[in-house]
């Protein structure tokens, strides 16, 4: 089970103001419950977990097999929220080197659509060349710039070197129901497709086919990793008193805190594995609660990696930040430091012991330097790197979020400001429609 210790925040800021937030977070939960706050159009993800039938798993497998026996790659096509949460999984559950592996168990998974880097795109489409590739397309609209671009390259690749009877098969939609361009191609090409409910933002939406179809063609567990949020779910339904709620503590606590001017929370990780959940985490957190000039800028490092890059930053820079420690209890392998005769290096001292072992004491004496340094830490621990831990970690973020943002008083399932660039991007472009925005532009220029 996935515990959170808040121990060290105490000294900065008092347990008794931590569990003063109790009738704010019971409010904020009934908020959730009963579709009162700001945001409740977008309350799908909140039951999701426990929503999921076994009829739509399987026909998720079904499909991920499809892909799976007719592609040695799929490229998964997204931004934001459509591809994050499909990559911290399957990052945080892969081989790190099964890529560079000859034998493979299962498609090698690449990503397009979240930048618009000529190089980048260019490479992949090179590498493509020559290969059985499929592309799962995820947008809801099929109109976001960076997506669609890579989509319309991907596609005319696929059709060219596979057929069109073959790239109908390996090509699939994961789009709105009824509307947008992604569903009339999908329709009228014969793609199979399924649904982005309409009631879950992006950012939320790693439970929905967004994430699950990626994730089951990586050759992963999908049905563990919804056993993981149904359990998470639970262990955070609205009825589990304050003092046993992770993510009603967790919101509290980190609200607490930016309340006494910590406003950066910097979320760690002593696994490289971890680093894309960390990623998803930032758009999780700061597209929910970076608005009307509030919210806790969310920012993340890999120790001890970034211990000998901002480390020196984090230990004796500026004291507005806290750290959020994901600590991962077992590895999933054993790795001993062998004796060296001659101990130039001078690591006998650790001959025979675990790597882990070594790792678990440089997260420990870092916790207690960054303390001693002025920096509140929060440890949030699961059991191992497995699809149940990450299901119910994923799961603990969003409804720790969910309430947050209640707390924070914004509504945290919105995002307008991410449509500024847009426009601007479009008028620069000369798009079709914004001709008058394009004059005002170009006169600042």
């Amino acid at each position: 089970m996935i515990t959170l210790n808040i121990e060290k925040t105490f000294g900065f800021i008092s347990k008794e103001n931590v569990c003063a937030y109790e009738k704010q977070v019971k409010e904020a939960q009934d908020m959730l419950e009963n579709g009162t706050g700001l945001g409740n159009d977008f309350l799908g993800w909140l039951h999701l977990p426990s929503s999921i039938t076994q009829e739509h798993l399987n026909d998720l497998k079904a499909t991920a097999q499809v892909l799976r026996e007719n592609c040695d790659v799929v490229v998964v096509a997204g931004i934001g929220g459509s591809y994050l949460g499909a990559r911290a999984v399957i990052e945080a559950l892969s081989n790190s080197f099964t890529w560079l592996q000859e034998k493979k168990d299962a498609p090698v998974i690449l990503y397009a659509g979240h930048n618009i880097g000529e190089d980048y795109l260019y490479e992949l489409t090179e590498y493509l060349k020559g290969k059985k590739f499929g592309v799962i397309n995820i947008s809801k609209s099929g109109t976001t710039t960076e997506t669609a671009l890579a989509f319309r390259l991907l596609r005319k690749q696929c059709e060219d070197q596979r057929g069109k009877e073959m790239a109908k098969k390996v090509i699939v939609a994961i789009t709105d129901a009824k509307k947008g361009a992604a569903r009339v191609t999908a329709d009228k090409e014969g793609y199979k497709s399924f649904i982005i409910p309409d009631n879950v933002g992006g950012r939320f939406s790693v439970l929905t086919p967004v994430g699950l179809l990626p994730i089951a063609v990586a050759g992963f567990d999908i049905e563990k990793l919804v056993a993981g949020a149904v359990a998470m779910e639970k262990a955070c339904g609205k009825d589990v008193p304050f003092a046993e709620n992770p993510a009603a503590i967790y919101a509290a606590t980190r609200n607490e805190l930016y309340k006494n001017g910590k406003k950066i929370e910097i979320l760690v990780n002593f696994n490289p594995k971890l680093h894309y959940v960390s990623e998803w985490w930032k758009q999780l957190y700061g597209e929910s609660e970076g608005k009307d000039n509030k919210g806790i800028f969310p920012a993340a490092v890999d120790f001890s990696t970034d211990l000998h890059s901002m480390g020196q930053w984090i230990q004796e820079g500026e004291r507005t930040i806290y750290e959020t420690v994901i600590s991962v209890e077992h590895t999933n392998h054993k790795l001993q430091v062998p004796s060296d005769e001659e101990n130039l290096d001078g690591l006998n001292y650790l001959a025979g012991k675990r790597v882990d072992e070594v790792n678990k004491m440089a997260e420990l004496g870092t916790q207690l330097a960054h303390v001693d340094g002025g920096v509140p830490n929060l440890r949030l621990t699961i059991p191992a790197l497995d699809e149940t831990s990450i299901g119910g970690l994923l799961y603990f973020f969003e409804k720790a979020c969910g309430i947050s943002g209640y707390l924070l008083g914004v509504n945290p399932f919105n995002q307008p400001g991410v449509e500024a660039y847009k426009k601007n991007m479009f008028a620069l472009l000369n798009k079709p429609g914004y001709e008058e925005a394009s004059k005002a532009i170009q006169a600042r220029l």
